[in-house]
């Protein structure tokens, strides 16, 4: 159980409502950070939190690319967001997220009670709450990623990286509990990345399993010499991935 948990509010503009909202958050023991809807600020800071609540002004134009962006993160990190707006601005912003990433709706003007119940409710879910493992998949195929990440995301916190680049720079800022590492990406390769990774500090110790769709004596042998955690088949289905990664876990 943690001693606070942090509220990601955000809105086109700090006003005299979100601050007087704010307040009343900080005054039940959640910690409050302020950031507009510009995305390079919100990528900053949508790590340091726990929920995202998104209070759209009156006069404000409605960000379809805003909502698109923390839909994909809040997806990746398994995170929600509350949104607080005009009916009309509520139902097509409920349209640009995905299955179960909006908490809850309240409509302006806001019933600040209704909307502080909300909190204290979701701090009281992550309060008994296991902390979910966290996966980063590294293929250079998005596609197959995408599904491997859709098939896990119930279970684990999942992030994607398309190059070993990609990957060390998530993990410069991100924590991963086990690497999924393609065997046979171009330009840099699996065996390379792995390398890579054992040469820093910060992740020399990070599990890796490598994925391969070779399974051949010859391929197998060769995977395991680089002693990673394991290997999975790119052919493997989805009930018998969950398994696996359960008894890695357990």
């Amino acid at each position: 159980m943690r001693e606070k948990y942090t509220l990601l509010l955000v809105g086109v503009k700090e006003s005299f409502l979100t601050k007087a909202l704010e307040k009343k958050v900080t005054e039940t023991g959640w910690d409050v950070i302020f950031c507009t809807t510009e995305i390079n600020a919100l990528n900053e800071k949508l790590k340091d939190v726990d929920i995202v609540a998104y209070y759209m002004d009156q006069k404000e134009s409605v960000k379809a690319d805003v909502f698109h962006f923390l839909d994909e993160k809040l997806d990746e990190a398994g995170k929600q967001v509350l949104l607080i707006g005009e009916e009309e601005d509520l139902g097509f912003a409920q349209k640009q997220f995905g299955k179960n990433i909006v908490a809850h709706t309240f409509l302006r003007p806001l019933d600040t009670e209704s909307f502080l119940k909300e909190l204290k409710k979701k701090g009281q879910l992550y309060d008994n709450a296991e902390p979910k493992k966290s996966i980063l998949i590294v293929d250079d195929d998005t596609t197959y990623m995408g599904l491997i990440r859709g098939w896990l995301k119930e279970f684990y916190q999942v992030a994607m990286a398309n190059s070993g680049m990609q990957a060390l720079k998530w993990l410069g800022n991100n924590h991963a509990d086990l690497i999924l590492l393609d065997y046979e990406m171009p330009v840099t390769s699996g065996p390379q990345v792995l390398a890579m990774l054992r040469s820093e500090p910060d992740t020399k110790d990070i599990p890796v399993m490598f994925l391969t769709g070779k399974d051949d004596k010859e391929s197998v042998v060769q995977v395991l010499s680089l002693k990673p955690e394991g290997y999975l088949l790119k052919s493997i289905e989805k009930e018998k991935l969950i398994r696996e990664l359960g008894k890695f876990f357990s």
